[in-house]
């Protein structure tokens, strides 16, 4: 009996292991996807650079853990003309989202925290919250009333607080917070990120909360959070517990000197949409030796470490032999969590936005999709359904033709032959 015993419990464990996909280069083919009509993809592609929209991008797909696709068009360095490479580095900017709340789950297993704590249980300058009544354009003064509640957690994994950005806000609320000396950068090598989030917390909201789906920084908010919680800086954090365990060695705040020459240049457009070089001064930030670990939008990483965090997220929660979540609080994260509120025709999950049934019909991709992306131009999505991920970065703000992105999740649902 005892050896019917072992013998079960094996078999069950090598059923679960199987289970936990590992990204391995294959044919599309052996993962029911088109060769042929992957090359679709690259035409598309082609043409954007070709009529002088983007410069350059990576595109990477995976299905059941086998990546099927990974190219690389066009330049890095429009001015040097520097061919682009599948393990160029690129700011993802709001992608580091998805990351610290992953990070901050993890923190959330270990009864740190429950999401409906309120943030000034741990940050004491978000005590007694107030909401922007009355704003006088002249001076920038305001009037306020008291929040019907405290911001929670879970508010900040929402983006249900009322806390806006700094720069690409509101006019009002970004008028407020210059004033208040919120930075909500990238970037710094002069304060940290405790410094504008203390800052941030004496200054209203810009509605109440919980009654509108508003983005902000509140994920800076919630990496300061994981800094309080963990005893350690934002960086050191993720080193430890996200980044060395899944291999994601590509990925930094401030990258090492001997990564600096694999990432993109940013670039922006001219008067007629075509693209040119950004100056920049003005996004240098990944090659500084900085101290502003930006929660909402400071790291820059490649498509393949990104890919590889997805895929822990598909796995629910585990990658190689290394659990970073459970698969119950995946589900949390992946769950609708903002209630009646929309954002377009989907939903909001704890650090993601989440497809709907609504939703899938604009591009075909499947219900319970979790994706989000970053304004130089990075995107990405995790389909649980089809066992799928997507990325495809760009390094370019604004990006008029942006419906490249969207032109590249529906032609890899055309590429899928099962």
């Amino acid at each position: 009996m005892k050896k019917i015993i072992i013998f079960i419990l094996t078999v069950l464990a090598v059923c679960s292991c199987s289970d936990v996909k590992v990204l391995k280069v294959s044919s599309p083919e052996r993962a029911d996807i088109s060769s042929e009509r992957l090359v679709r993809i690259d035409k598309m592609i082609q043409q954007y650079i070709d009529s002088g929209w983007v410069a350059g991008a990576v595109g990477l797909i995976a299905r059941d853990g086998k990546i099927v696709y990974s190219k690389a068009f066009g330049v890095s360095d429009i001015e040097t003309k520097i061919p682009m490479q599948t393990d160029n580095i690129f700011r993802i900017a709001s992608q580091t989202k998805a990351i610290v709340s992953i990070a901050a789950m993890t923190l959330f297993e270990e009864g740190k925290f429950l999401l409906d704590d309120p943030v000034s249980k741990y940050i004491p300058e978000f005590a007694h919250p107030q909401v922007l009544d009355q704003f006088n354009e002249k001076d920038t003064s305001y009037t306020t009333i008291p929040a019907r509640r405290e911001v929670t957690i879970r508010d900040l994994l929402t983006h249900t607080s009322g806390i806006d950005y700094a720069g690409i806000g509101s006019r009002v609320m970004g008028a407020i917070y210059r004033k208040g000396g919120v930075n909500g950068g990238f970037g710094n090598d002069r304060i940290k990120i405790g410094d504008d989030i203390k800052a941030l917390g004496k200054l209203p909201l810009g509605h109440q909360p919980g009654e509108k789906w508003t983005y902000g920084l509140n994920v800076d908010v919630l990496g300061y959070l994981v800094e309080i919680w963990s005893g350690q800086s934002l960086d050191q954090y993720l080193k430890q517990r996200i980044f060395n365990p899944l291999g994601m060695d590509d990925t930094w705040f401030y990258l090492p000197a001997d990564k600096h020459d694999r990432l993109v240049k940013v670039n922006t457009e001219d008067s007629n949409h075509h693209v040119r070089l950004m100056p920049q001064e003005f996004v240098n930030y990944p090659l500084l030796k900085g101290t502003y670990f930006s929660g909402g939008a400071g790291l820059s990483s490649t498509t393949k470490d990104y890919a590889v965090f997805l895929q822990m997220l598909l796995n629910t929660g585990v990658y190689k032999d290394i659990r970073i979540l459970s698969r119950r609080t995946v589900e949390l994260i992946t769950s609708n969590q903002i209630g009646d509120l929309n954002l377009n025709r989907n939903k909001f999950g704890l650090g993601f936005e989440i497809t709907t049934a609504s939703g899938q019909a604009v591009l075909g991709i499947s219900e319970g999709t979790f994706s989000w992306g970053g304004i130089f131009g990075t995107t990405y999505w995790a389909d649980p359904a089809e066992r799928l991920i997507g990325l495809l970065f760009i390094q370019q703000s604004p990006l008029s033709h942006s419906d490249i992105q969207s032109k590249f999740k529906a032609m890899v649902y055309q590429a899928l032959d099962d």
